[in-house]
């Protein structure tokens, strides 16, 4: 197969879709690899690098496009990628259809065959790759907030951490998934006051038996999600519904109620946002105030890092990029009930219920487009 890898083109993005390993490692497999002048440059990788493991260089995203079989990516393929896409062409990367009816309708009318990373399943209910970019997420979500948090960029200038006979900032995380557990985890190394609202009392019995008592875990409820981001200097919102849109759990009001100079990180911001108030920003310009609050709302917040990220994505996607090369994806799906759920679309019609019902769109099972 021949697997095409172009330049990331979404403002401010640098991550790639493969790293050299994976190229050597397809190569290795028999397969052919493609990839786009540059398109490594922003991770620390040269034309060079991916030359040595057997890689072809491409001069433009459109001879990429024309010739490759599957296109790996990582953001979601932009306007003018969508139209370049052909009828039964592979598209392999994060899509997060749901808030984007744009991105749908083309990818529709493409007829390509479209899978989306952050649908991808595993054996213990996990979405195994968008896990890795949700711990970066995670972990860069406190990072933005302290900085947010000094006056100098508009916060209330609070120190996370405080000092010795000062109190420490009050970090609220709503959601104690991946997302929400790295975040936590900054926060309290920074040795901040960390609240977690979760609705699985499941899940927060296991935060508290990871964190012990230097973490407050409260139940999700309205009344205290309204409570407690009222009193807090960071709020991070991190919940993650699995291919569809994020619920508002942070309304209009409540951000009415936040003392000035709070900062509000929405992480969910992929999937439209857990807060009313929210809407994606860019690093390049990644914040703006609503009624005192400061909202950081970057929409690809992994892409600050991008060497990292990209390496951490690739050890979750190459076992399926792989699978889908050596076996064709008709195959490869039907033997690995995970890959298939990360099918969104399929030449022409949508088959993951989430984003049909975020879309009200019709929905097309699984079982009828391979079967």
């Amino acid at each position: 197969m021949l697997i095409g890898v172009p330049t990331e083109i979404k403002k401010n993005e640098h991550r790639v879709g493969l790293v050299p390993g994976s190229v050597r490692e397809l190569v290795h497999h028999g397969h052919k690899v493609l990839v786009q002048s540059e398109a490594g440059k922003g991770a620390g990788f040269t034309n060079e690098d991916y030359q040595e493991v057997g890689a072809k260089i491409a001069n433009t995203p459109e001879d990429i496009f024309a010739k490759a079989d599957m296109i790996v990516k990582v953001k979601e393929p932009q306007p003018k990628e969508c139209k370049m896409l052909r009828e039964g062409q592979i598209l392999f990367t994060y899509l997060h259809l749901a808030p984007d009816p744009t991105q749908t309708e083309l990818l529709l009318e493409s007829g390509c065959i479209a899978i989306a990373y952050e649908t991808v399943t595993d054996n213990h209910g996990g979405l195994p790759l968008l896990a890795p970019m949700s711990e970066v997420a995670g972990r860069i979500s406190v990072q933005a907030g302290a900085r947010c948090l000094e006056k100098s960029a508009g916060g209330r200038g609070v120190l996370l951490g405080g000092v010795p006979g000062v109190a420490a900032a009050h970090v609220v995380v709503i959601g104690g998934g991946v997302v929400g557990t790295n975040a936590i985890r900054m926060a309290m190394g920074l040795e901040a006051q960390v609240t977690v609202i979760d609705k699985s009392l499941h899940r927060l019995n296991e935060l508290d038996l990871q964190f012990a008592t230097k973490l407050n875990t409260i139940y999700s409820t309205q009344d205290a999600i309204e409570k407690y981001v009222a009193h807090a200097d960071l709020v991070i919102g991190a919940v993650l519904v699995p291919g569809a849109a994020a619920p508002k759990l942070i309304t209009k009001d409540m951000i009415k109620e936040m003392r000035e100079g709070t900062v509000m990180v929405d992480v969910a911001i992929d999937q439209g946002g857990s807060c009313e108030t929210s809407h994606p920003t860019t690093h390049q310009d990644p914040t703006y105030v609503v009624d005192g609050v400061v909202h950081y709302c970057v929409a690809n917040m992994p892409g600050a890092v991008p060497r990292t990220s990209a390496f951490a994505l690739n050890n979750a996607t190459l076992p399926f990029v792989i699978s889908l090369a050596d076996l064709g994806y008709k195959s490869a799906m039907l033997r690995d009930k995970h890959l298939l759920n990360g099918l969104n679309v399929y030449k022409g019609r949508i088959t993951c219920e989430p984003v049909a019902i975020a879309l009200v769109k019709n929905y097309t099972p699984l079982e009828e487009v391979l079967i």
